[in-house]
């Protein structure tokens, strides 16, 4: 399968990526003109994740972002796309213990923003949302590992899953977030012998953020990848980019050539 000769990435398209072993690129993007950049690059799937709280409003957790403000940003990428497959998360308080206001969610998300699959952060306490939602004929990602929507439970980022009991929930909840209907699951900051684990006995695609190689994908939150964001350093991340200081370098050169008479020039004036 030639990345090239498809025209839309559908959760069709990453069933059989899957099956061929052909690995799924999939990166955030919260906008029209980076999502028209990433889109165009060949990008698999583009998530509108919560993290846009972090690296577009600067908040310090995903929670603070309303269903609102998740349904500007989403409809803001899907003007821009055309090949990728656009996968929205449903923000905290919208799903978690209220499977009719979970529908309802992804049903305003679907319709407003005309995204093609909404993303939920859990497994089997999350379960009846999931069916819910499915029933639709919604499309729906699961989220397992570190939830960072759960940071409040947890107190902590660290590496989830490295104790027996709680790796097994997460092989359980994968089992049933499959069985449930879910198209694929992101798998975040886990032991990588665990996803490859989980990759090898469900039969969704697994997109992995600090998960290891052996997982069907890979996710990275497009500003902390371009370097654009520089608070923010764990071991999984690799920087593409260094885009934080060549753009306060042009700035800066902006404001030297106006406040020096040198901007605009006779070329540069009507």
């Amino acid at each position: 399968m030639k990345s090239s000769a498809i025209t839309k990435i559908t959760t069709h398209v990453l069933q059989e990526m899957k099956l061929r072993q052909k690995k799924i690129s999939m990166l955030t993007a919260y906008d029209y003109s980076m999502a028209r950049i990433v889109d165009r690059a060949g990008i698999d799937v583009i998530l509108v994740g919560d993290s846009a709280a972090n690296v577009m409003a600067g908040y310090k957790t995903t929670l603070p972002i309303t269903l609102n403000e998740m349904i500007y940003h989403a409809s803001s990428v899907m003007r821009a796309v055309s090949r990728a497959l656009v996968v929205v998360d449903l923000p905290f308080g919208t799903y978690q213990g209220n499977s009719r206001e979970a529908l309802l969610s992804a049903i305003r998300i679907m319709k407003e923003s005309n995204a093609n699959a909404v993303k939920l952060e859990g497994g089997k306490e999350i379960l009846e949302s999931v069916d819910r939602i499915l029933t639709a004929g919604i499309p729906v990602m699961g989220h397992l590992g570190l939830t960072p929507q759960s940071i409040n439970k947890f107190g902590t980022y660290v590496v989830r899953a490295t104790e027996e009991e709680e790796a097994s929930k997460l092989v359980e909840d994968a089992r049933l977030l499959t069985e449930a209907g879910c198209f694929s699951v992101v798998l975040e900051k886990i032991p990588a012998v665990l996803a490859e684990k989980v990759t090898k006995e469900i039969s969704i695609p697994t997109i992995g953020i600090g998960a290891g190689s052996e997982v069907d994908g890979q996710v990275l939150v497009l500003h902390d990848m371009l370097g654009i964001n520089q608070d923010f350093s764990p071991r999984f991340l690799r920087r593409y980019a260094n885009l934080y200081d060549e753009i306060r370098v042009a700035v800066e050169n902006y404001i030297t050539d106006v406040k020096d008479r040198r901007f605009p020039n006779e070329k540069e004036q009507y």
